[in-house]
């Protein structure tokens, strides 16, 4: 996908099935559940008036804030919300109290990015099996245990990685998106007049007459922007042009003629409301739709799969959440990965939503208050970005993301009705992250706090061993350190119980920044100590990969040589006790020291040669 060879063509497909889909597939859902509540009466005008709310919030949110403003904001050409975030707390890193408020709100924007993630692919398949009872009523009875099996597949093939089907996600979109145009496009023919609705007059008008329904609806209509936030997280993938072209030639064009395709039916047959997108097809054509339906919110469900292993990845690197088993599943690609414990995490969490939910319909009541809470955190985000980052007029940053604010706000106070019907289910999963991220960050702080308390000046240490240096044997000791300039226990530990030291030491400490890439050029940095001691912090983005073993390859021409063969990786493995009148109330404490004894090996994280890992516990207090 960066391969920067790429044709533009050839990214603008892969930018349809992999930004899209999720957003294209929203046409089996979102007009169904704006009429099917029953709060809409039907009449033409009222059909007029919807689809024009319907067009014109594709518009407002994602052509003009998305599209065009918010892709704008990338992080050396990177994007999504952690990016976003790390733009923000840097714009402001001058001013800390505001700074911590930043990151506090965006870290609660990623956790709800979680719920997001079960209910999206739970509505998306559960929408398109749904078909079968368009089909045959007799078929009902199979569509849940036929969505868990599909489920249960997508999941199951992850850790298998998807380089190999990935290609044929853009072609099978594409057809998609054709095939939903074809549909909308037979029934405008028949009521041409239903166009009259891309006319803002007709939105206005439904808001000003019916401002209560105006209102109730916002929550429904919410469903049209599925996905919105991937065009801004994708942008590393594929840039901003494939990102542009693809929305406005092929997927917005596709929407809108799906959309007023089924408002023209709705006119012409109101009981097609029961399920207007696959009623819109001939009866020939309704299994084969059903298949291609199936595969889009597949391909669409995927999409948000990877994003939250992505997502997850970066937080490890950003420190709020311990580090994780993660697989790399392409010798090419080194962005595909694949997550062991989200991957099932989210599996359980989408098969409690679709048994505990039962329908599409019941599922569109649990969606929409985490996405939109979302949105107004990136419009948030953005605008300390624009102001304190960009240096823009506050007249200007006010304008450009004041009104996208009102629009956000409108429709998260309209989400908030369905807070009871199931808006807790996602907002409970997204409570549950935050918990542990915020958890894991002040644990780690305090961990290191204390640490430090008892930590040894490295250098004064030194000097005191080499006064009477102990046996040097050949070869090179390489120790982890979590603070630079502090003797690790593990040095302590082997000074203790096997009385020697490496003819060569090296004291390594692995630093991760908010920025996604931190370049070769200022990977490593490296003092000498003396005596063939060396001091070395290396540097990586929330996007890097950790290799300690290539990162100290660089320091070679500094006179330091490690030779693969006679390199050992010392590592302290603390285990964190928790006791009485700690940092944090006692519940946080057992469950940081249970985080943490779960963590996966630093060794593996760090890309550590197994055979070289010497690992030496202790027992810290916290």
């Amino acid at each position: 996908m960066q391969n920067s060879k790429s044709s533009l063509a050839a990214l603008t497909l892969g930018a349809i099935g992999v930004v899209y889909g999720d957003i294209g597939t929203s046409v089996l859902y979102a007009v169904k559940e704006v009429f099917g509540a029953g709060h809409v009466p039907f009449t033409p005008d009222n059909v007029y008036g919807v689809l024009s709310i319907f067009f014109w919030t594709l518009t407002v949110i994602v052509s003009i804030k998305y599209v065009v403003l918010v892709l704008r904001a990338d992080n050396n050409g990177e994007g999504g919300l952690i990016a976003m975030l790390a733009l923000a707390s840097q714009a402001v890193k001058d001013k800390p109290k505001l700074r911590r408020v930043l990151l506090l709100v965006g870290i609660f924007g990623t956790s709800l990015f979680y719920g997001d993630g079960v209910i999206t692919p739970a509505i998306s398949v559960l929408s398109a099996v749904e078909g079968l009872k368009v089909v045959s009523p007799n078929l009902e009875d199979w569509v849940i245990p036929l969505t868990l099996v599909i489920l249960l597949l997508l999941f199951a093939v992850q850790k298998r990685g998807t380089s190999g089907i990935g290609r044929f996600f853009g072609p099978i979109t594409l057809v998609w998106f054709m095939t939903i145009a074809v549909l909308g496009v037979s029934h405008i023919v028949q009521h041409p007049e239903i166009l009259k609705a891309l006319w803002p007059y007709y939105a206005v008008r439904f808001m000003w007459q019916q401002p209560g329904t105006a209102f109730i609806i916002l929550g429904a209509v919410v469903l049209c922007v599925t996905g919105a936030e991937a065009l801004y997280a994708d942008l590393g993938h594929f840039g901003k042009k494939p990102i542009r072209l693809a929305w406005f030639g092929a997927v917005m064009p596709a929407l809108t003629l799906n959309y007023f395709g089924q408002g023209a039916l709705l006119i012409a047959n109101p009981e097609a409301v029961k399920n207007p997108f696959y009623m819109m097809a001939p009866d020939w054509a309704l299994v084969p739709l059903v298949v291609l339906a199936t595969m889009a919110t597949v391909i669409a469900s995927q999409a948000l799969i990877t994003g939250a292993f992505s997502v997850t990845k970066q937080v490890v690197q950003l420190g709020y959440l311990p580090r994780l088993n993660v697989e790399h599943t392409s010798v090419r690609d080194t962005g595909q990965i694949y997550v062991p414990a989200v991957n099932w995490g989210l599996f359980v969490a989408i098969v409690i939503a679709v048994v505990m939910f039962r329908s599409s319909s019941n599922l569109a009541a649990a969606y929409g208050i985490a996405v939109t809470l979302d949105m107004l955190i990136t419009t948030t985000l953005t605008f300390f970005v624009i102001r304190y980052g960009w240096g823009y007029p506050l007249a200007l940053c006010w304008a450009a993301t004041g009104w996208f604010f009102v629009v956000d706000f409108a429709f998260f106070s309209s989400n908030l009705l369905k807070l009871v019907d199931g808006g807790w289910f996602p907002l409970m999963i997204g409570g549950f992250i935050f918990t542990l991220m915020t958890t894991w960050k002040r644990g780690r702080k305090i961990l290191n706090e204390k640490l430090r308390t008892d930590a040894i000046d490295l250098k004064s240490f030194l000097e005191s061993v080499f006064s009477q240096p102990p046996l040097r044997v050949p070869g090179t000791a390489v120790f982890l350190t979590a603070e630079p300039g502090t003797v690790p226990n593990a040095m302590l530990h082997n000074l203790k119980h096997n009385k020697v030291l490496h003819e060569h030491n090296l004291f390594v400490t692995v630093r991760n920044h908010e920025v996604p890439w931190v370049g070769l050029d200022k990977r490593a940095e490296i003092e000498s100590l003396g005596h063939d001691c060396w001091q070395v912090i290396l540097h990586y983005g929330f996007k890097n990969d950790p290799d300690v073993p290539r990162a100290l390859e660089q320091i070679r021409a500094r006179g330091c040589e490690l030779e693969p063969m006679t390199t050992s990786y010392f590592l302290s493995r603390d285990v964190v006790v928790p006791s009485i009148g700690g940092g944090m109330a006692g519940w946080r404490e057992k469950l940081f020291a249970q985080m943490h004894h779960n963590a996966s090996a630093a060794a593996d994280f760090l890309n550590l040669p197994n055979n070289s890992v010497v690992e030496l516990g202790s027992k810290v207090e916290i």
